[in-house]
């Protein structure tokens, strides 16, 4: 018995002060954020030079900002991921079974508060993506929405804004402001504020921190939960033709 069970890594409490290269990552993915959300308008004429397909420039200028964002991100966040996918390793059957339920808990989450804040709205953020889609095959918005976005998403929000917030404030205060900061950053500067179009990321990001908090901070689930969510979208878009999907919504 005492062969058949592995050890869990020690507790690394280095691993969850703020760094150089965190104050880049979240330098430069607040700064690039902020433009898009107050002077986006400015990028029209060089995205037309980069392609003549706005599509396609779009896509570009987004896998090129979180590109390097997720460079960062990775070197920063290494050790914690390393000792993070160990920890996930002791119990694989816990993380096989519980990725998906988080997924389903989001969704029922989702649909329970927008019936109860009004009908459903798609953001512009949505349309965007689903409009982006339409115009960029699969295999190339693979990594972007499921590998690399979600990566940087939970390093910024979940990782930084709570692993490591957390030692200075509050945790329920990182935490809602993870929910909060993770919804605005979706439709900030393309949209009025509303609750119809804002419940989809607030009950997502509400599910990433329960999930991450639940298992000990663990960025490697909540970003392996995230990627299942996003992969789920990104299925069900390419599946279902676009009229359809214009009815359904």
């Amino acid at each position: 018995m005492g062969t058949a069970l592995r050890q869990l890594p020690a507790p690394r409490p280095e691993l969850y002060v703020f760094s150089r290269l965190d104050c880049a990552a979240a330098g430069i993915y607040t700064a690039v954020s902020a433009f898009f959300a107050t002077a986006s308008g400015l990028l029209a004429p060089l995205l037309l030079q980069l392609s003549p397909n706005p599509a396609i420039a779009s896509y570009a200028v987004n896998l090129v900002f979180y590109g390097v964002i997720g460079l960062l991100a990775l070197a920063a966040v290494r050790h914690v991921a390393r000792r993070d996918l160990q920890v996930l390793a002791t119990r694989p059957w816990f993380t096989l079974l519980m990725v998906p339920l988080a997924v389903i808990a989001a969704m029922i989450l989702t649909a329970v508060l927008v019936a109860v804040t009004g009908p459903p709205q798609t953001s512009a953020n949505q349309a965007g993506l689903q409009a982006l889609m339409q115009q960029v095959p699969a295999w190339l918005m693979v990594p972007l929405l499921v590998v690399v976005g979600p990566f940087v998403e939970e390093y910024i929000f979940r990782h930084l804004l709570i692993g490591k917030l957390s030692g200075k404030l509050n945790i329920w205060l990182c935490c809602v402001l993870s929910v909060a900061l993770f919804a605005a950053v979706h439709i900030v500067g393309q949209e009025a504020l509303s609750l119809p179009v804002l419940m989809p990321y607030l009950a997502m990001g509400a599910i990433l921190v329960l999930v991450y908090v639940w298992t000990g901070n663990n960025v490697m689930f909540s970003y392996f939960v995230h990627a299942a969510k996003n992969l789920l979208a990104v299925i069900f878009i390419y599946a279902i033709p676009p009229e359809v999907l214009e009815q359904l919504q």
